[in-house]
């Protein structure tokens, strides 16, 4: 950091500054006000259905072992041996009745206590077992969402997500009735702050202009339900703590809503003649009307965005790296060919051959090399200021286009950086 230059005096209202993309120092500072202070989310409960079952994941650059011990119980554990620091678990996911650490083979249960030690004789009154289990994080589920936190005193998680549950809620009714389950997931890297990424999924000013060749090689119908630019009830809600969701398609905010009106895409034709075989028109209809998702994304800070039919979830690696995981969902239980073209229209756009993901990284990629060109201009995020308007809620609301859900993650990121949260 600049020497006399404050962290609260890099986040004006309507701009910060381009060191919050740049300054290596700032970067560890965030690793630990906030990555190591908050609740992170590191895994979906369909990712662990049985026991036994687990997944690896990051907080913020800490690696972690989510797993279902044989009571049913969700564990988050640092990913490292109690002895010499080896990492135990080095593949995605799987199923295991514990986790032996290849150097010495100490060995530990899916809740992390320590169950073994090879040749003991050397520890007698040296060690104890019972003192040597891995690190365990404080953990959260909401929704079937799972957040971790390294803060064992750290408020409530249901506290921390205040009004973004009622979005949760409703994402989740995409399901139609069936549970969502993860589907499978594809991950990348793009060179530049992981901020890029948090302020990508709140922008809609962008879409119309990065996926305009989407937009292009979509139906007429498709193209129509996300052209909201012009829509006035196409809005941004800031939702506290960082939190916001910005809706695109209103019309499918509350899936269970329908006022009978509208007609189903042309498009889904087989998907419907299928359905029908089995299912009442009614199911039918509430069944396709959700295969483009909830009408609307969700981000909550730090790393994850509930994005209309995927999870996006970000793992910052430097200043200028970041990983991203796109995780498709579908029907846990549901018609196959629902859940085969949900995965197709999750590929059309967020797969690695997609149109949508390859334009937006490109644009992130952009933005770190141009921020380098001129580090003492700040970013704007002025878009849409003068139209917020407080809702009864109290959460502020301007036009999906509009800049207020960057804000709104600036303030949470100026409130935890300077301990004001």
């Amino acid at each position: 950091m600049t020497p006399g230059v404050q962290v609260a005096d890099l986040i004006r209202e309507d701009r910060v500054s381009s060191a919050l993309y740049t300054d290596p120092e700032l970067f560890e500072l965030e690793m630990d006000r906030i990555f190591h202070r908050t609740w992170v989310w590191v895994a979906h409960e369909s990712e662990l259905p049985r026991a036994g079952d687990f997944r690896t994941a990051y907080v913020g650059r800490q690696p972690v072992i989510v797993s279902r011990d044989r009571r049913g119980g969700i564990n988050v554990l640092v990913n490292r041996c109690r002895h010499r620091g080896a990492s135990l678990c080095e593949v995605p996911k799987g199923n295991a009745n514990g986790f032996t650490c290849p150097y010495h083979a100490w060995s530990y249960a899916l809740d992390g206590k320590l169950r073994g030690i090879p040749y003991p004789d050397g520890y007698e009154d040296v060690l104890e077992k019972k003192d040597l289990g891995l690190q365990r994080l404080k953990v959260g589920v909401y929704a079937g969402m799972i957040f971790a936190s390294f803060d064992a005193d750290i408020e409530p998680l249901e506290d921390f997500l205040g009004g973004a549950r009622l979005w949760i809620d409703r994402f989740m009714k995409q399901g139609a009735g069936y549970p969502i389950k993860v589907q499978g997931e594809h991950r990348f890297r793009f060179r530049g702050n992981w901020k890029i990424q948090l302020e990508n999924t709140t922008d809609g000013y962008h879409f119309p202009i990065v996926h305009r060749s989407w937009m292009a090689s979509v139906d007429a119908e498709t193209a129509g339900m996300l052209s909201f630019m012009t829509d006035d009830n196409a809005v941004t809600h800031s939702l506290g703590n960082g939190h916001s969701v910005m809706v695109m398609v209103p019309e499918h905010v509350d899936l269970d809503e329908d006022d009978g009106t509208e007609q189903l895409q042309a498009r889904f034709g087989h998907v419907i003649e299928e359905l029908s075989r089995d299912f009442e028109p009614a199911k039918v209809r509430r069944i396709v009307r959700s295969m483009h998702g909830a009408g609307f994304n969700l981000n909550l800070f730090p790393n994850v965005a509930m994005s209309m039919s995927f999870f996006r979830v970000l793992r910052p690696v430097s200043v200028a790296e970041t990983e991203i995981r796109h995780l498709a969902l579908g029907l846990k239980g549901g018609p196959e060919t629902v859940n085969r073209e949900r995965l197709r229209i999750h590929e059309h756009f967020q797969g690695p051959f997609g149109f949508g993901s390859p334009d937006d990284s490109e644009a992130w990629d952009r933005v770190q090399r141009g921020v380098a060109a001129g580090p003492d201009m700040p970013i704007l995020v002025n878009r849409g200021l003068q139209r917020e308007r407080k809702a009864d809620n109290g959460d502020r609301v301007s036009h999906a286009t509009d800049e207020t859900g960057m804000r709104e993650g600036y303030a949470m990121w100026k409130a935890m950086m300077t301990d004001a949260h």
